[in-house]
């Protein structure tokens, strides 16, 4: 399964097309619009209804699953704060964040060898 945060109906859309190996006048025809119509959603200059959208995708061979799970704004919170921090700033916790990486894959590759 495929899990992608944040996805819009246009990179669904555009995703399902081409795995299915389709033109876009190709999934126009099988879902009964337009060329125009398909390169107008992909493009993000019209946004489907989720019916519209699960339609298109299913032209493709393909389906969508949805689910409901608990908000968690820890990501959102932490890149909100990235934000007020300065360059320098940021690329410090970056390399911080690399070393730990590092440390973490050696210390792990200590213990399995």
């Amino acid at each position: 399964m495929l899990y992608i945060s944040g996805v819009r109906g246009q990179t669904l859309i555009k995703e399902a097309r081409l795995r299915a190996g389709l033109s876009q006048a190709e999934l126009a025809s099988r879902a009964g619009t337009t060329q125009s119509a398909i390169a107008r959603m992909e493009a993000g200059k019209s946004a489907p209804s989720l019916e519209h959208l699960t339609k298109l995708i299913r032209a493709c061979g393909f389906d969508i699953q949805l689910r409901l799970v608990p908000y968690d704004s820890h990501e959102w919170t932490l890149a909100e704060r990235n934000k007020l921090l300065d360059v320098s700033q940021r690329l410090q916790n970056m390399l911080a964040v690399a070393r730990l990486r590092g440390a973490a894959r050696s210390g792990g590759e200590a213990r399995a060898g």
